[in-house]
C-alpha cells in the first residue's frame, strides 16, 4: 500500500490497538504546518477477554468468531481465542507472542477457536462447569471489527435458561448497575485479565444508601493470564435487590463481565454500561416483555433528574406514573416499569430534565410468567457509530432492534455468510426520528449455522441497535440481549509531508 512518507522529526505512528482502539501522538504547534488531514485507516490488532461460561455441570456453551471484511487491511494475519491457563503456561515458557517473535514460536496446545476469513463466523463448542476464561487476539486482516460471543444454555438449577455475553476489550474502568445481593441471587464479577503481568484491581459497591461496606473489595490482585469470579456476597454482608458494581484497575488492564444468576427468574450477563453520561439510550427492549427494571447510579457528587421516555414504533412516549426519574448522587436508585411495552419494541431514552449530570443505567428484562420466567439485561450502549456487529444470530429467534432516539436515520445491515455455508445478504432500512423498529433483518440464503449481523451507519442522526437471540427448552423462553456499540475498528492517522531538511539541521 502507498502511504506518504512520515518526516523523521514524526516517527513512525504505530497503528497499534491492543484493546480495540489506537494510542495515536499528535504533532507539536510547530509541526503542525506539515500535517495533512487524519485518514482512517484499519486498526491492526485487538485483544478480547471471556469470562469463564459457567459453574453448572449442565452448560453447553458456544463461542462464535467473527470479523467483517474492512477495505484496506493487510493480506495476512489470525484471530485465535486460547485459554487463559494455556497462555499462562505459553508465557512461562517462553512461547508467547511476544515483540517480533508474534505467531512464530508454535503453540503446545492448538487454540480453542481459530479464525478463518473475514466475513464468515466460526464456532466451537465446551460443556460443563470447568470450561476456563479466554483470552484472544487477532492482527491483521482480522482485527478491526473483531467480535467474539460466548453463549451458555443451562438446562436447570440457578441462572437456568440462555446466557450470552460479549467478550469485551481490556480496559481500567467498568460501571454495573443492576447486580445485586438479594438471597434469591447469586451474582459474580468476572475479571479476566490477558496480560503478562498482573492486575491490581478494586471493586466498590453502591445500594440505595450509597457505598457498602466491603470486606476484600480492594487491592484484589488478578495474576497475568488468569481469569478470577468473585461472588459479590462476600464482598459485603449487606442484602440488597438493585445496586451498582464500580470496578477500577490501579494497575494492568482486565476485561470484566457480571454473571447475575436468580433462582427462580433464571440468568445472564451484565455487560458494563456506557460510560457516565448526561443522557443514555438502553436500546431494544423487546416487546414481549412482561417486567422492565430500570437502575441508575450517578458517580459524581450531584443529583441527577432524568426525563424517561420510551422510542416506541411510532415514537417517544412517557410511562405513565413515570415521566422522571431521580438519582441521588452516590446511590442507586431502581424503578419498575413494569408491563411498559405493551406488545411494542421500545428503548429506554434517558435525558436531563435541567442540568446534565453524568449517570450510567441498566435495565432487567423478564420474560414469561409464573414458574417459566427468564430474565436478561440490556446496559446503557454506545451508538451504533461506524459500524457494529453481533454474532451467533441464528435462523430462528433472532431479533434486531434499531433506534433513532434524536434524529431520523438510515443503517445498513448485512448478513454475513453462515458458518457452516450460506450467501451473504444485506438491506437498508430508514428509521424515523424518536423511533424503535424491530427490522427484518436480510437472513443469508441457503443458511446453514449461524451468522453474524453488521449495522453501518449511512446518514442521519445517532444510531443504537440490540439484538435479542431466544430459544424456547422445554417450555421455558429462554433469551439473552446484546447491544451492538461501534467496533472502532478504524483509527485517524495524521499525515504529514516529507521533509528532508531535517537531515541537515
Amino acid at each position: 500500500m502507498n502511504r506518504t512518507t512520515l518526516s523523521l522529526i514524526a516517527g513512525v505512528t504505530a497503528l497499534a490497538a491492543v484493546t480495540g482502539l489506537a494510542a495515536l501522538t499528535t504533532p507539536d504547534a510547530s509541526e503542525a504546518n506539515t500535517a495533512k488531514a487524519a485518514a482512517e485507516l484499519p486498526v491492526e490488532r485487538t485483544s478480547l477477554a471471556c469470562p469463564a461460561p459457567s459453574i453448572s455441570d449442565l452448560a453447553e456453551t458456544t463461542y462464535t468468531s467473527f470479523t467483517p471484511v474492512t477495505k484496506g487491511t493487510a493480506s495476512g494475519g489470525k484471530a485465535e481465542l486460547q485459554s487463559a491457563a494455556q497462555e499462562k503456561g505459553d508465557a512461562a515458557d517462553g512461547k508467547g507472542d511476544k515483540g517480533d517473535d508474534a505467531g512464530k514460536a508454535g503453540k503446545a496446545d492448538k487454540p480453542v477457536l481459530e479464525g478463518k476469513e473475514p466475513g464468515t463466523p466460526v464456532s466451537g463448542d465446551a460443556s460443563g462447569a470447568d470450561s476456563p476464561a479466554l483470552i484472544g487476539t487477532a492482527d491483521g486482516k482480522f482485527a478491526p471489527g473483531w467480535t467474539v460471543q460466548e453463549t451458555t444454555e443451562v438446562a436447570a438449577g440457578t441462572g437456568r435458561g440462555l446466557q450470552g455475553v460479549n467478550c469485551t476489550a481490556p480496559e481500567t474502568e467498568f460501571w454495573f448497575p443492576g447486580a445485586s445481593t438479594a438471597p434469591d441471587r447469586t451474582d459474580y464479577v468476572h475479571l479476566t485479565n490477558p496480560d503478562d503481568s498482573a492486575a491490581v484491581v478494586d471493586i466498590e459497591l453502591y445500594g440505595k444508601d450509597g457505598a457498602l461496606e466491603t470486606t476484600v473489595g480492594e487491592g484484589i490482585t488478578v495474576q497475568p493470564h488468569s481469569g478470577e469470579p468473585i461472588l459479590l456476597s462476600t464482598l459485603t454482608s449487606e442484602k440488597q435487590d438493585n445496586m451498582t458494581v464500580h470496578v477500577s484497575v490501579r494497575s494492568g488492564r482486565v476485561g470484566a463481565s457480571v454473571q447475575a444468576l436468580d433462582d427462580k427468574l433464571g440468568g445472564d450477563w451484565l455487560a458494563a454500561s456506557a460510560d457516565p453520561a448526561g443522557s443514555l439510550v438502553l436500546p431494544g427492549i423487546p416487546k414481549d416483555a412482561t417486567s422492565v427494571r430500570l437502575v441508575a447510579f450517578t458517580p459524581g457528587d450531584a443529583d441527577a433528574d432524568l426525563k424517561v421516555r420510551l422510542a416506541s414504533p411510532s415514537g417517544l412516549i412517557t410511562p405513565a406514573g413515570n415521566e422522571t426519574l431521580h438519582v441521588k448522587a452516590g446511590m442507586t436508585s431502581a424503578v419498575d416499569l413494569g408491563d411498559v411495552m405493551q406488545g411494542e419494541a421500545g428503548s429506554l431514552v434517558l435525558t436531563p430534565t435541567d442540568r446534565s449530570v453524568p449517570v450510567v443505567a441498566a435495565v432487567r428484562v423478564v420474560r414469561g410468567k409464573g414458574d417459566k420466567q427468564e430474565t436478561a439485561f440490556i446496559p446503557a450502549s454506545r451508538a451504533v457509530g461506524t459500524r457494529a456487529t453481533v454474532v451467533d444470530n441464528r435462523a430462528k429467534g433472532t431479533t434486531l432492534s434499531v433506534t433513532a432516539p434524536f434524529g431520523a436515520a438510515e443503517v445498513k445491515v448485512t448478513a454475513s455468510a453462515g458458518s457452516e455455508g450460506g450467501a451473504a445478504a444485506s438491506k437498508s432500512y430508514s428509521v424515523k426520528s424518536g423511533t424503535t423498529q424491530d427490522v427484518e433483518v436480510p437472513v443469508p440464503s441457503g443458511l446453514k449455522g449461524t451468522y453474524a449481523l453488521t449495522v453501518e451507519s449511512v446518514s442521519g442522526g445517532p444510531v443504537y441497535a440490540s439484538r435479542t437471540l431466544a430459544v424456547t427448552e422445554d417450555g421455558v423462553a429462554g433469551f439473552t440481549v446484546q447491544t451492538l456499540p461501534d467496533d472502532r475498528g478504524m483509527v485517524a492517522v495524521p499525515e504529514a509531508d516529507e521533509d528532508l531538511s531535517v537531515l541537515q539541521r
